[in-house]
């Protein structure tokens, strides 16, 4: 999700403490648990720094190691030491409690995005994205919004949060059947459907498809039930050579295959260079394909300039290339 819904995430479950008896007879102990659960809600998203060093590195370990089982434990421990040290005496079991669930439920709402995490680090690397809900769903984020004002209004936070998250349990299960009658469709159209990427909309009714079969890739378009397709691509394998082999070591080539489930390649001969293109296909926008992956090998195969992130136009692309994406 995106930050703003986890902050206010943050404050829906601080709201939902009020509930624990213990939270609600001690002043200093809810205080302490409406930051901790604000500052675990979005913990685990620190690590958007890596975007200063370079893309690649972002690319490989943004919902990573911030986002595994480990993490997960350590996020709670640590926020709530620090709050414990500067708060003495409140309850430390109730304090991690909320603060844990808070980092919990960050991991687990990343879950069901096109983007995904690597939530079962360390026994797998595999990133798990389950493709129904918006990174930025206004429904979520608006049903917090108004229990904030509620709150602020005088509700009791406690049963109005409560409420709230039941309404949204029931809205994750609308919008995981809207996806499953989505592939259903897709495997009756394509029958030899190897793999589906779906990337809802901000629109209900409107869902973004990549769709992998034995021999080809397909993109479109699902609205109100009905696939649209815009692209068609031959599935083939990458070629087996040297060029390759070495466009495999280039940072930014391995970060973007160790995340892309999807994606078609170009390879373009030019006068000074091989350029080695990928192609996420899951992010079509207005016709483009902004999710790339590039590198120009030389050719006594040495590694000239590559670059891995989101453009959406070519000279963009170009210029990163020339001058890198890092800002040293």
């Amino acid at each position: 999700m995106d930050t703003g819904t986890h902050v206010v995430m943050g404050v829906g479950i601080a709201g939902l403490a009020t509930l624990d008896p213990v939270v609600a007879n001690d002043s200093t102990l809810f205080n302490a648990v409406f930051i901790g659960t604000i500052v675990g809600s979005i913990a685990p998203d620190f690590d958007t720094l890596l975007k200063l060093r370079n893309n690649a590195v972002y690319i490989r370990n943004h919902r990573g190691v911030t986002h595994s089982i480990p993490a997960v434990i350590l996020w709670g421990l640590l926020i709530t030491s620090a709050l414990y040290f500067i708060m003495p005496g409140v309850s430390f079991l109730h304090l991690w409690l909320w603060t844990f669930l808070a980092v919990i439920l960050h991991v687990i709402v990343d879950l069901f995005n096109a983007y995904g995490t690597q939530a079962l680090r360390p026994f797998s690397s595999k990133w798990i994205a389950y493709g129904f809900i918006n990174t930025f769903d206004p429904y979520i984020f608006f049903l917090h919004v108004a229990g904030i004002v509620a709150w602020l209004l005088g509700a009791t936070p406690g049963i109005t949060f409560l409420v709230i998250y039941i309404v949204l349990i029931l809205y994750y299960i609308k919008r995981y059947n809207d996806r499953k009658e989505i592939i259903a469709k897709i495997h009756e159209h394509f029958p030899t459907t190897e793999y589906v990427a779906t990337s809802p909309t901000i629109k209900q009714n409107e869902w973004r498809v990549a769709i992998k079969t034995t021999e080809r890739f397909y993109v479109g378009h699902v609205e109100n039930g009905h696939i649209q397709l815009f692209d068609e691509f031959e599935r083939l394998p990458l070629p087996n050579s040297p060029f390759i082999e070495v466009a495999k070591t280039d940072k930014n080539i391995a970060a973007f295959l160790s995340f892309s489930p999807i994606y078609r390649w170009e390879i373009h001969e030019k006068e000074r260079y091989t350029e080695l293109r990928l192609i996420d296909l899951r992010y079509r926008t207005k016709g483009y394909y902004p999710f790339v992956a590039v590198v120009q090998i030389d050719h006594r195969l040495q590694i000239l300039n590559s670059y891995t992130g989101w453009i959406f136009c070519e000279r963009t692309l170009q210029r990163k290339l020339l001058f890198g994406d890092s800002p040293t």
